[in-house]
């Protein structure tokens, strides 16, 4: 690997400063940040006004010459009119009447439908609802799935057994609800019906109701039904036992048929009546930019990406709270990139331009980075990287650090690099079957080829080890992982965080101030549109990832593309 020098930094990351944007974005009076409402122009205010004070640029889209602070994102919004009729016939004579939010989950419609009437649409169990032909694996074999609920379990196919066609225990592509809705989608189904499990889906039921029976949002699209299948929902466990029942089958028995590359689909005898109108319309939210320009490229970037948005306000939990705070996720996100807006404004300007970049509607399917990465501001293939923090440390100092998923690239070990000027240590993901890869706003980044990391604290915790963590960890998303009681604590600890962002602050500093382009790993799914740019890069020192640096993550397939929104007016990097 080519030593870099460590960047000197003269000011520190101030967690008290961490606690208090977080505490402020994180308090009632922000209603949740969700977009689209009166949240939005205020969230957005504020971060404005931040970053004004740090002392950094307008870094967003054109307006009469000159930069502003936004880039507009033009989204689909669309929300369920009153209570959905859902009612399923199991088959074996009994009927029942299906609750939102109980038994199954509805999103709300976003094919481009005002309304959805399904009056006895036929269930089709296709398993994991994969089709991977490099893998060998097709859940569908040819089976026409139009006008059909598709049932089908979350995760990959190797998730309980730990390996198989799909990389053993770490979650691929395939293993995503998104991905499961875009295939049907494009297998023109009329619907489908995720089966909720905890831990493959890596989250509690709470999570899903709270996700899926709100306002839902999509990037505008040109052919909205290639995407989106009328129904996108899921049910409970119990509700799928049920239904397997009615059909002469139990819960483990439909499941070992799904593991297996011979399953075929199994058409069920039950079916379902569903239908609702919904309210939509096209809406603009925005991505919050600010830009510290280099002194000698700047055409070239280093971009700090958090989401500002979470839940808003939606259905009271047991003591009757609306409010759907997000302040761990992901107010101290915004707050870790405030911060690095401000150490970078204090040292002197770097070569390269620094971008801070916070992105809108990231809980409703990660579409502000969607959009930036179909609109960029500033050429991706320019990019030098990304640094994305979703998300912070609140239990002290940590001994080690991760990112999110396995993916070998460069800019992974110039993070560890760092990191053992530190005196910590790089942890792969010790949750890889979450997948939570996928879902953060690196993710769209990595699409379009540029080096993005999701950053990840410690569970090796100064204060109680891993056992620490890991307790913690696990009772932050039992308990308030997208529910209202994700509040800010004065018990939170902050200097953990702050250490954090201080080594992310000395890799972005390093990469900003150097001719280094960081590569992906020669198997990785995002080389090759990396490549596609490298003419762009003619003159700087590709730095590939070192061997035995990371775990190469198990290839994922390459996610449907997403059109481009109708453009808006300004200047494209």
């Amino acid at each position: 690997m080519l030593a870099v020098p460590a960047a000197a930094q003269s000011v520190k990351t101030d967690p008290a400063r961490l606690s208090e944007i977080t505490k402020t974005l994180g308090s009632d009076a922000f209603e949740g940040r969700g977009p689209a409402t009166r949240a939005d122009a205020k969230t957005v205010a504020y971060i404005i006004d931040q970053f004004k004070a740090a002392g950094v640029q307008p870094g967003g889209e054109m307006v009469g010459g000159t930069r502003s602070w936004v880039q507009k994102v033009p989204l689909l919004k669309s929300d369920i009119v009153g209570d959905p009729s859902l009612v399923l016939n199991l088959g074996n004579g009994q009927t029942m009447r299906l609750t939102q939010g109980q038994e199954i989950s509805v999103k709300a419609p976003l094919n481009g439908t005002k309304s959805v009437s399904l009056p006895n649409a036929p269930l089709l169990f296709v398993g994991y609802g994969v089709t991977a032909p490099e893998r060998g694996w097709d859940d569908f074999k040819g089976v026409d799935v139009r006008g059909k609920l598709l049932v089908e379990f979350i995760n990959d196919p190797d998730f309980d057994g730990g390996e198989g066609d799909f990389g053993g225990k770490a979650m691929t592509y395939y293993g995503r609800w998104t991905y499961k809705y875009e295939e049907a989608a494009r297998k023109g189904a009329a619907g489908v019906l995720i089966i909720h499990e905890t831990d493959p889906a890596s989250y509690g039921w709470n999570t899903v109701k709270n996700s899926n029976t709100n306002t839902q949002f999509d990037v505008v699209l040109d052919n909205p039904s290639a995407s989106h299948t009328q129904v996108e929902s899921w049910i409970q466990r119990d509700l799928a036992e049920k239904i397997f029942a009615a059909n002469g089958m139990t819960f483990e028995q439909a499941k070992a048929m799904a593991k297996t590359k011979a399953f075929r689909p199994v058409p069920l005898k039950s079916s379902m009546a569903i239908s609702f109108n919904a309210n939509t319309e096209v809406i603009n939210s925005s991505n919050v930019v600010g830009l510290l320009p280099g002194t000698q490229y700047p055409d070239e970037t280093v971009i700090y990406t958090a989401h500002w948005d979470h839940l808003g306000i939606g259905k009271p939990d047991e003591t009757g709270d609306t409010i759907y705070n997000g302040a761990l996720d992901n107010a101290s996100g915004i707050a870790q990139i405030i911060e690095q807006a401000r150490l970078f404004a204090r040292e002197p300007r770097t070569q390269r331009s620094v971008v801070f970049l916070a992105v809108t509607a990231e809980e409703k399917g990660l579409l502000g980075s969607e959009y930036y990465a179909a609109n960029p501001l500033y050429p991706p293939g320019k990019t030098a990287g990304v640094l994305n923090t979703d998300g912070g440390q609140l239990w002290g100092k940590a001994r080690n650090f991760t990112i999110s998923g396995n993916a070998q690239l460069g800019l992974l070990d110039l993070l560890v690099a760092e990191g053992a000027r530190r005196g910590r240590v790089y942890a792969p993901d010790p949750h890889p079957e979450a997948g939570y890869f996928f879902r953060s706003d690196h993710f769209p980044m990595a699409k379009v080829g540029i080096p993005a990391i999701s950053f990840g604290d410690g569970n090796d915790l100064v204060n109680g080890g891993i056992a620490r963590g890991e307790e913690l960890g696990m009772i932050y998303r039992d308990k308030h992982y997208h529910q209202p009681s994700d509040e800010w604590s004065a018990e939170w600890d902050f200097t953990g965080m702050a250490d954090d962002t201080d080594m992310l602050h000395a890799v972005g500093m390093q990469l900003a101030n150097s001719r280094l382009w960081p590569e992906w790993s020669s198997d990785s799914e995002f080389k090759a549109a990396r490549d596609a740019s490298a003419a762009m890069r003619a003159g700087g020192t590709p730095l590939p990832p070192q061997a035995g640096s990371a775990p190469s993550s198990a290839p994922v397939p390459a996610p449907a593309p997403i059109p481009a929104p109708a453009p808006i007016p300004g200047e494209r990097g």
